[in-house]
């Protein structure tokens, strides 16, 4: 067997593990060793393991994901989510379907302290669902929006699973959150709107909630002055470059820490259990990191990801077949793996291609616009069937709704999501006008 034979057998085999729900650091790091031992022999697998896994966790450019993940897990501890909600529904409950509308720009608000789709779906469906049981919203609408907005946590900066992919890339982390903040924006204002046309065909799904008074949206607007304090100072001081993304990671996790103390009443209780969820789930994605480093030298000796470019480059399909096929890729493996592990296994074989292929951009921007392009389709997994992990998430707190009723909830999102890639395709300015106005 070929060393590229060995190659495919390993990315079919890969898949297979992943199906059958082995965890995907485990996975490639058990296919990306033993296919490594058979191309290279165990001398240089053993020889590789010494140098990378030094080399990939004492890089100072990861420091950036627990601080990121720590900040959301003190933002959770300071109850910023109730507040959210709080403002966004007393600005938007009184409208028919208002009040999934407020649950949607909850997740928008809690997006930027977070990172993180589940995170952002569980902690808004802990405080969007009663609210939303108590008018009587129908139970698609109403898990549906919540699952759909959970997909933000990756889209609106700061988003780990974009860090992840500006680190394989080698592109600018800065550059990244400038070019996904105006996309990240667009799918709120859609996924609100999606709203407002599925309660105006079906009334009954969303009813008009109270008005508020003058003064308590006043008020509520003064309750979530800490979040917007910490998005101003962090994602503004690193858009315009005061500091780098990790310095501006410590300083919100530092202005989040303080928010959970004085205004969330946390105690050490709270304090150690945050610590130990950054701890958990950065563990979890560094043995994904690991894994795939592994798993993707392996495909590098192998030649696969070489030989995948230069047949598309010599097939003579358009640019943009070749990028609707990607797109095709990722919405099925949507369907067994989750964005951050997608990410990983697709970015170094599809980024060659795309690197290849003429679509009018060079450089740096090319890096962006895929980029955005791969995190809204990977966003879109995350609520297709049958897996959807944050349909799954927000089931776990609605066990009353089936998930079939979810499903079809998320139905309309997704042709929102359709919507927004398809301008994003035809329209690149979309991601690039703000890394190109802050250059």
């Amino acid at each position: 067997m070929g060393d590229l034979q060995i190659g495919l057998t390993g990315l079919v085999v890969l898949l297979l593990l992943l199906a059958v729900r082995v965890p995907i650091g485990v996975a490639m790091l058990a296919v990306g060793m033993t296919g490594y031992t058979l191309i290279a022999g165990p001398s240089a697998l053993l020889s590789f393991l010494k140098t990378e896994t030094y080399w990939r966790f004492s890089s100072i450019s990861l420091t950036v994901v627990p601080l990121f993940i720590l900040m959301g897990q003190f933002a959770a501890k300071a109850g910023l989510s109730q507040a959210l909600f709080t403002a966004a529904n007393a600005w938007l409950g009184h409208f028919r379907g208002g009040i999934a509308m407020a649950a949607l720009g909850g997740c928008a608000g809690f997006s930027t302290i977070s990172g993180s789709s589940l995170a952002t779906a569980a902690t808004m469906g802990q405080v969007a669902l009663p609210e939303l049981r108590r008018y009587r919203y129908s139970g698609s609408l109403a898990t549906g929006a919540l699952a759909a907005g959970g997909t933000l946590g990756i889209l609106i900066p700061p988003s780990i699973v974009l860090i992840i992919y500006a680190i394989m890339v080698e592109a600018s982390v800065v550059q990244l959150f400038q070019a996904a903040f105006i996309p990240g924006i667009l799918a709120a204002l859609g996924y609100i709107l999606t709203v407002a046309i599925v309660v105006r065909i079906v009334p009954d799904a969303g009813p008009a909630g109270p008005r508020a008074s003058r003064s308590e949206r006043i008020r509520s607007l003064l309750e979530i002055w800490p979040v917007l304090l910490i998005f101003i100072l962090v994602m503004g001081g690193i858009y315009v470059g005061f500091f780098t993304p990790t310095e501006g990671a410590g300083i919100g996790a530092a202005g989040t820490f303080l928010v959970a103390v004085t205004q969330g009443g946390m105690r050490w209780k709270g304090f150690v259990d945050a610590l130990l969820g950054t701890a958990q789930t950065s563990g979890f994605i560094f043995l994904i990191l690991l894994g795939a480093a592994i798993f993707n030298a392996f495909l590098g000796f192998s030649q696969l990801p070489l030989r995948a470019s230069e047949m598309f480059q010599e097939s003579g399909l358009p640019p943009m077949v070749i990028l609707m096929t990607m797109i095709v890729l990722y919405l099925i493996l949507g369907c067994i793996m989750d964005s951050l592990s997608m990410i990983l296994l697709t970015v170094p074989i599809f980024w060659p291609i795309v690197a290849g292929l003429d679509f009018g951009l060079e450089g740096e921007d090319l890096k962006l616009w895929f980029g955005i392009i791969s995190l809204i389709v990977v966003e879109v997994g995350l609520i297709t069937p049958p897996v959807g992990l944050n349909v799954f998430v927000i089931h776990s707190l609605a066990k009353d709704v089936p998930m079939i009723e979810t499903f079809k909830g998320v139905l309309p999102f997704l042709a929102s999501d359709a919507i927004r890639v398809v301008l994003i395709i035809v329209f690149p300015v979309i991601t690039l006008i703000l890394p190109r106005l802050l250059a």
